[in-house]
């Protein structure tokens, strides 16, 4: 029993690289090991590291759907000087699975063909942790997603809504929240779901296409289907929790074919993924 309850504390983890550490190079200043991987490979230093509060990863699957997880994202890039004392991939992979492994962690993919992926998730302190590594030429990509449904600073209103339909004849909304790949609309979406109600109670003849957005990851049709599930599931909030008629509301689902930036960055694809309000 003690043990388990010194498996962060004692920083157990699983590297079998034999030998003794070259000498290392600095680390960059101002980064560190992650609390979930202490240790690191023999003779690898920290060439770089990144930290955002809420974003967007897709962890390899082995398949063309990758799995996006939402939440506090850490990268860090290992790096070794002496190439002769380079880990394998082999050797990385083992050893980052193991160390999943060890905190009673879960590997969900491994690259058995290149031996360069290896993804796993776990919980710590009740919170749900993801963590990816990949070889390469003489570095260590690591990225740790601390899952979380992101803090709304930025909350959208009835007049703002009703002043872009106004102008343009569609207001976007982003406060409206799913978990990646479904369609069942997250309670953290109901302050947005209460203004497009208030704006619509305020103006009686108003009706709204709600519209249904997604990135591009993922299979055409399938988006297709996923954007018009999720709007059907606005509509369904809408009149059934915040008394709109349902002749006042039609969901439409426009999957990937209108965004508003380009899909070829993580920023880019979350503000692709959308619910709209087109005037009808």
């Amino acid at each position: 029993m003690k043990k388990i309850k010194h498996v962060w504390i004692m920083a157990i983890v699983f590297f079998i690289s034999s030998g003794l550490a070259s000498a290392a190079l600095p680390d960059k200043t101002g980064c560190v090991d992650h609390p979930v991987f202490p240790t690191r490979m023999p003779g690898y230093s920290i060439e770089n590291c990144d930290t955002k509060d809420f974003d967007v990863f897709n962890f390899e699957t082995g398949k063309k759907d990758k799995t996006g997880i939402e939440g506090r994202i850490t990268k860090l890039t290992y790096r070794i000087e002496d190439r002769s004392k380079e880990a394998s991939g082999l050797a990385v992979v083992r050893n980052y699975g193991n160390a999943i492994k060890s905190v009673q962690g879960t590997v969900l993919f491994i690259d058995k063909n290149s031996n360069r992926f290896v993804n796993g998730k776990l919980v710590k302190d009740g919170k749900e942790i993801w963590v990816q590594a990949e070889k390469g030429n003489g570095k260590i990509w690591l990225t740790i997603v601390e899952k979380a449904g992101m803090a709304q600073d930025i909350v959208a209103n009835a007049d703002a809504f009703g002043n872009d339909i106004k102008s343009t004849g569609h207001a976007t909304v982003y406060g409206i929240y799913f978990d990646t790949g479904k369609s069942e609309v997250k309670s953290e979406s109901q302050a947005a779901l209460q203004e497009v109600a208030k704006l619509l109670s305020g103006d009686p003849d108003l009706k709204l296409l709600v519209v249904g957005h997604t990135d591009s990851m993922g299979q055409f049709d399938a988006n297709m289907k996923l954007s018009q599930a999720r709007a059907e599931a606005v509509v369904q909030a809408l009149t059934r929790s915040h008394g709109v008629a349902a002749n006042r509301l039609k969901a439409e689902g426009a999957g990937p074919i209108a965004p508003v930036v380009t899909n070829r960055t993580e920023e880019g694809r979350a503000k692709n993924r959308r619910v709209e309000l087109v005037e009808w």
